[in-house]
């Protein structure tokens, strides 16, 4: 079995709203969890700047190609969304 997480550093352009940020992180974070099955995902950094996200992803497996190609499927989704940009993403995985 292999866990895989990630941390995803987000800038969002435009809100001008705590509440507006939520809106997008809100509707990302269904778009993803109904697209991706059996992933976890929830907003982990950041939360009082506007334009600014950090999220943690988690998905399980049985081995780490598969967990990585999952993780590296929902990266590619979220770049293609135009309401954001990944700054930053880092990824590890833990074996059992």
């Amino acid at each position: 079995m292999v866990v895989g997480v990630a941390k995803i550093e987000l800038f969002i352009p435009e809100p001008n709203s705590l509440k507006a940020k939520r809106q997008v992180l809100k509707a990302l974070t269904q778009k993803i969890e109904s697209k991706f099955k059996k992933v976890s995902l929830a907003e982990v950094d950041e939360h009082d700047l506007w334009q600014k996200a950090v999220l943690g992803l988690s998905v399980v497996g049985k081995d780490q190609k598969l967990v990585d190609s999952k993780i590296n499927d929902i990266l590619t989704f979220i770049q293609k969304d135009g309401r954001l940009e990944i700054i930053k993403a880092e990824i590890d995985f833990i074996n059992y």
